[in-house]
């Protein structure tokens, strides 16, 4: 499968699209995904952020492959190598059982699993990962509609976050601080919320190899410098700063067919 595709970042019109599916604040939506993924949801090589669980593997398959494909099946969770690497692991499944490997990961910016493919809006798995593959936009929109389908709408509008944590992460959520990270990252993002123009073109950056930093939205000394040198490698003004000349020299590099 391709998995790889034009790693278009999320845009007004989807943020606005998630919030009005769940009537809720837009703050609430980011601290989750913040927590997931550092809120966003592709790597570098424009795939989108997976986690392989070989538990759900296992499950799946019923436990067929847990002898000559240890890593990848069996009844605990582990054998993560994380980052790009879990593609590695995705494929080996893949080549065991298709559908059972794509149920067995965790997409996108909300990270939800792809057993989950009802639950989130999807006739089957392989629909969901196309719009996971798609665009973030997809990835948000499919992460929302889970939400709905367990009804988290009222916990994220009421700051419940160890409601939203328990039927989000799972009952073991607090091994992990889930709730507190997530009343954390509210915390921190009521002041202001992610630039999406910024983040648009930090993922601009991430993709042609500039090393923006973290892909949030915000500007910091990564970023900074980044657009430093990608201003120099395009005999740019060299600023530093995100102006007009700079954002569409970034997104026609990066994002030519979109």
């Amino acid at each position: 499968m391709q998995f790889a595709s034009h790693g278009q970042p999320l845009t007004s019109d989807g943020v606005r699209a998630a919030t009005d599916e769940l009537s809720v604040d837009a703050t609430a939506l980011w601290a989750v995904l913040a927590v997931e993924t550092s809120g966003f949801g592709f790597f570098a090589d424009r795939r989108p952020r997976i986690l392989f669980e070989r538990h759900y593997f296992h499950r799946l398959t019923n436990g067929r492959f847990d002898q000559s494909h240890p890593q990848i099946s069996a009844p605990s969770s582990g054998g993560y190598v994380g980052g790009t690497g879990e593609y590695a692991r995705l494929e080996e499944a893949i080549a065991l059982d298709q559908a059972a490997a794509l149920q067995s990961a965790s997409w996108g910016v909300g990270q939800v699993m792809g057993a989950n493919f009802h639950e989130a809006g999807f006739p089957d798995v392989a629909a969901m990962v196309a719009a996971s593959v798609k665009d973030e936009n997809g990835q948000l929109l499919t992460a929302v509609r889970f939400m709905a389908s367990k009804g988290l709408a009222a916990a994220l509008r009421a700051r419940d976050w160890t409601t939203f944590a328990s039927k989000y992460n799972g009952p073991k959520f607090q091994e992990n601080q889930y709730d507190t990270k997530l009343a954390t990252a509210f915390a921190m993002l009521s002041s202001s919320l992610p630039d999406l123009e910024l983040r648009t073109a930090q993922a601009a950056l991430l993709y042609l190899g500039f090393s923006p930093g973290t892909v949030d939205g915000r500007m910091g000394p990564a970023t900074r410098t980044a657009l430093q040198r990608f201003q120099t490698n395009r005999q740019l003004p060299v600023t530093g700063a995100l102006n007009a000349e700079t954002f569409a020299a970034l997104t026609l590099a990066a994002f030519p067919a979109v």
